[in-house]
């Protein structure tokens, strides 16, 4: 898609925050009012017809836009967090870092097989995050699972999308 008005309010930091990495800011995105309305259309427009019945946000910035778009079309809003976060039982999985292992968890009654889900995040880059997500979400069986990020990172050879593997119809706003 590649919104011109989105692309322009994007930072970019350069060595941020180890060198060699070239940071994609979107808090330039979320402090712009046009900028929010932009991204709230567009998700809306990719989704409205989809039967979206529970968006999944992943901590913390996909919760902005995650949130946004399941008032807009109706769905509920499901939080994934980092361990010891959520207050009641939860399912986790694990996946690897560059610089390590990370967890992110679910509440066990989240979600279920009558769930068409959305999981949204801000950025898809190594795929690592996103993954344990959907790997989550397949816990339940939900009927249908559909993934967005506002930014995909392809210019620095990451292959989050082929990190993720068929099975799931993804999208984008930015592609960079």
């Amino acid at each position: 898609m590649n919104n011109e008005y989105l692309l322009s309010n994007l930072r970019s930091i350069p060595d941020f925050p180890k060198k060699g990495i070239n940071f994609r800011d979107v808090t330039t995105l979320f402090k712009d009012a046009k900028a929010l309305e932009v991204m709230e259309d567009e998700l809306y427009e990719l989704y409205k017809d989809k039967g979206i019945t529970k968006v999944v946000g992943l901590e913390t910035r996909g919760y902005v836009m995650g949130s946004i778009l399941a008032r807009r079309l109706g769905a509920g809003f499901v939080m994934a967090r980092k361990p010891g976060k959520l207050p009641c039982k939860t399912i986790k999985e694990s996946y690897t870092k560059e610089y390590g292992t990370d967890s992110i968890e679910i509440h066990v009654d989240a979600l279920d097989e009558n769930d068409v889900v959305l999981i949204h995040d801000d950025l898809l880059a190594t795929g690592g995050t996103i993954k344990a997500a959907w790997n989550l979400v397949k816990h339940f069986n939900v009927k249908k699972c559909y993934m967005n990020f506002i930014i995909e990172i392809r210019d620095e050879g990451l292959k989050g999308r082929e990190f993720i593997g068929d099975g799931v119809e993804i999208t984008t706003l930015l592609s960079v």
